[in-house]
Order: C-alpha cells, then sequence, then structure tokens
C-alpha cells in the first residue's frame, strides 16, 4: 500500500533557504519541493479556485506517481456549508478531471462554526463523484459521533484524523485509505510547534498499522512557521521507511514543542 507524506501547500516567503535557496523565484518553489516530497496538499484552491488550465499545468509539471491533493473551496465549505453542493462540484469537476492519475484526495475541511446535520452531510456524499477520493475535516466537536462516521464509511470517504491544539485526535479509518493532517504539537496555537522524533516514531506505527490493513495514507504537515513542516514530513518519510539513512540537515531553528500527551481516542472502524 502506498504511502504519501508531505505538506500543507509548498510556497512560503519564510521557507527561503530552508526548502528551496535563497532567493528562489515563486514559480520555481513547486520544481524544488517535488525533489523532497512525494505528494503535497494544495490549500490555494480553498481561497481561490485556480482556472482549469491552472490544473493543467500542475498535471504537466509533477512527474509519474506524485499525489497532487487539492483542498476544496471555501465556497462550498464555509460559504454554502455544504448546502446546494451541485455547483460548487461542478465548477471543482474539470481541474480536478485535469490532474487526472496524479490526483491525491479531494480535502473537505468544515468550519468550526458548522454544527453536526446529518441530512446535509448526506446530500452532500450523494452528490459526490464515487472516484474522487474524498476526505473530511470536521472542526466542531458535534461530528464525531458513530452516525457521521458509518455514513464515511458506507460511501467509503475519509475522516480525516487530526492533531493540533485543540483538536480531537480521533483514529478512525473509513476509507480504503487514511487522511492525516498534522496542525503541529503546541497545545495552546493552532499550527504552532515542531514534533518531536518521540512524536514522530508514533505516527510512523500508526501509519504502519493502516498500511498492514491494505491501506494507503496521506499525511500532511501544516505547522509551516519556521520551517516545522518541512522538517516534520521529511522526518516522518524516514521513519516510515520512505527515504533511507538520515534526513537532510536543514537550516533554520526548530522551535521544538513536545506533545505531552500523543494518545488519542480511538475507534474501530468497518471499513
Amino acid at each position: 500500500m502506498a504511502i504519501w507524506i508531505g505538506t500543507s501547500g509548498w510556497s512560503y516567503d519564510h521557507w527561503q533557504g530552508i526548502l528551496y535557496p535563497q532567493p528562489t523565484p515563486v514559480s520555481k518553489r513547486l520544481a524544488w519541493y517535488i525533489e523532497r516530497f512525494n505528494t503535497v496538499e494544495a490549500n490555494n484552491t480553498f481561497y481561490h479556485w485556480p482556472r482549469d488550465v491552472t490544473f493543467q499545468h500542475w498535471y504537466d509539471r509533477l512527474p509519474p506517481q506524485y499525489a497532487f491533493t487539492v483542498k476544496a473551496s471555501r465556497v462550498l465549505t464555509h460559504f454554502l456549508k455544504l448546502t446546494s453542493p451541485e455547483k460548487s462540484i461542478n465548477r471543482m469537476a474539470p481541474g480536478l478531471t485535469a490532474l487526472g492519475e496524479k490526483l491525491g484526495v479531494l480535502l473537505v475541511q468544515l468550519p468550526p462554526s458548522l454544527e453536526i446535520d446529518t441530512e446535509r452531510l448526506e446530500h452532500f456524499l450523494e452528490t459526490l463523484p464515487r472516484d474522487w477520493r474524498t476526505a473530511i475535516e470536521f472542526r466542531h466537536p458535534s461530528w464525531h459521533v458513530e452516525r457521521v462516521f458509518e455514513m464515511l464509511d458506507g460511501y467509503g470517504v475519509a475522516y480525516c484524523v487530526m492533531s493540533g491544539a485543540e483538536l480531537p485526535c480521533i483514529l478512525r479509518a473509513t476509507a480504503p485509505f487514511v487522511y492525516v493532517r498534522l496542525h503541529g504539537p503546541d497545545r495552546r496555537h493552532l499550527y504552532g510547534g515542531s514534533y518531536s522524533d518521540a512524536d514522530m516514531r508514533w505516527w510512523a506505527d500508526r501509519i504502519h498499522e493502516w498500511s498492514g490493513q491494505g491501506r494507503d495514507v496521506y499525511a500532511y504537515f501544516n505547522n509551516d512557521g519556521g520551517g516545522n513542516a518541512v522538517r516534520n514530513a521529511e522526518t516522518l518519510r524516514r521513519f516510515t521507511g520512505l527515504i533511507d539513512g538520515e534526513a537532510t540537515e536543514l537550516s533554520g531553528s526548530q522551535d521544538e514543542v513536545r506533545s505531552e500527551d500523543r494518545k488519542p481516542i480511538e475507534l474501530t472502524g468497518r471499513a
């Protein structure tokens, strides 16, 4: 089974001298990124859905056997809050289709203000094309109930496993693949801190468990400050065996914040 580990986004000014040489034009950053990671989670698509031709350009620039994951437009998730999803899905379809076999997962991140609504969720799940690998990140705690997990399971949509401040870490697999977002170990600030080696070994064990169940695994680091996401992703790639030997030495400070409690809530899925 395939293991895909990367970062949320690839173009950050503060990654100059960490991921890519300084100075590197914005247009060249993706080329440097794909030399190091076999997947990326595109976050800019959340704020502004690109033209269809942009997806074709990404496809042409990516190497074979690459997983380009895309975050759904906030029009669908934060403005419409999944209501009447048909227009948004039709808007996204040409771009996602242009990625062809290099499309990883469509990430649907719901806003923290959106409370559980199973009828709304079911209509959205029914509308989704079956050939899209889709993961949903629920930010309001009311969604973390058995009924929702069963619905995701029935449609083969992944529950997004989360790690981050005030976010429940629930190990639940509801699809033939597992999707993990690591927002940082700082317990006070989302997207803050750098995961320790002990944290990374713990996550590597979880990834191997899921892989051993016959599931593909996608994991993305969103703690971009100080280049922490880059370092943590390379460490996890090394601990899972994706790269041999020691991780490449990276410049800059670690600003490490150890997680005090890595024990998640474990719920066994049927998928």
